[in-house]
């Protein structure tokens, strides 16, 4: 993404989805390999059918393994948590 709220800049009428419900493990953006289509805004929240947003996703698992594994090794000897 460029940083943007694309949610704001589709369409004024719809109401983007709490990160819990999108984020939660399992959740439609939590991470896997296939690709799939997920609904990140909706004209109605309590409607599934109200029509919104939906935005295509995939993730490169790898990739993302990767990335927290990098992350984490940073944190935890920046932070000298391994000389504890």
């Amino acid at each position: 993404m460029d940083g943007l709220d694309m949610v704001a800049r589709s369409d004024s009428r719809v109401v983007g989805l709490h990160p819990r419900q999108l984020l939660r493990p399992g959740g439609p953006l939590y991470p896997t390999d296939n690709a799939r289509r997920v609904r990140v805004a909706s004209l109605d929240p309590t409607e599934p059918d109200a029509g919104g947003l939906d935005i295509g996703v995939r993730f490169r698992l790898g990739h993302y393994i990767a990335e927290i594994e990098r992350a984490y090794s940073s944190w935890y000897f920046s932070e000298g948590i391994s000389r504890r």
